[in-house]
């Protein structure tokens, strides 16, 4: 199934998210608009793994954000270590009911619901090389064109 469907009602849903963790991205998405911040869901990285959020802020700055819906979810992943190569500033986020103890200190770290979200803990920030922020640059770019392309064409 692709990562992006027009044809659903919300088409970065592809089945694979749970609810609770939908929800958690909605209230990130939400509430770092207000900072001027856009993210790209379920954003595919140069090598294949999908991020749950990427977004860009106002200096260029690149967020990756992993959403762990459950202590299980956390467990299961080990993947979001590479993440940090993609990155200037890396955050988990989860919701309330999920013990925020398990995650790493030393990451950035966002409680949230689907009305919004606070950072609880700031993420380091350790600058992209200019050439690995080009290149995450330009896939954010086309990324997005070929996703507003896809509403386009489906909306005509």
């Amino acid at each position: 199934m692709p990562i992006i469907s027009p044809h659903l009602e919300d088409p970065t849903v592809d089945g694979r998210q749970s609810d609770q963790a939908m929800r958690v991205r909605r209230g990130i998405i939400k509430q770092f608009q207000e900072l001027n911040v856009f993210f790209l869901p379920e954003f595919t990285l140069s090598t294949g793994r999908r991020a749950d959020l990427v977004g860009v802020d106002p200096k260029g700055e690149i967020l990756i954000v992993e959403i762990k819906s459950s202590v299980a979810d956390f467990n299961a992943d080990s993947k979001w270590a590479e993440y940090k190569d993609y990155c200037d500033r890396f955050y988990f986020a989860t919701h309330p009911d999920v013990p925020a103890d398990i995650f790493p200190d030393n990451e950035g770290f966002i409680l949230a619901d689907q009305y919004g979200c606070e950072i609880i803990r700031e993420a380091a920030t350790e600058k992209l090389s200019s050439a690995r922020r080009k290149a995450i640059m330009l896939r954010f770019a086309r990324s997005s064109a070929q996703r507003l392309t896809r509403f386009s064409l489906h909306e005509a």
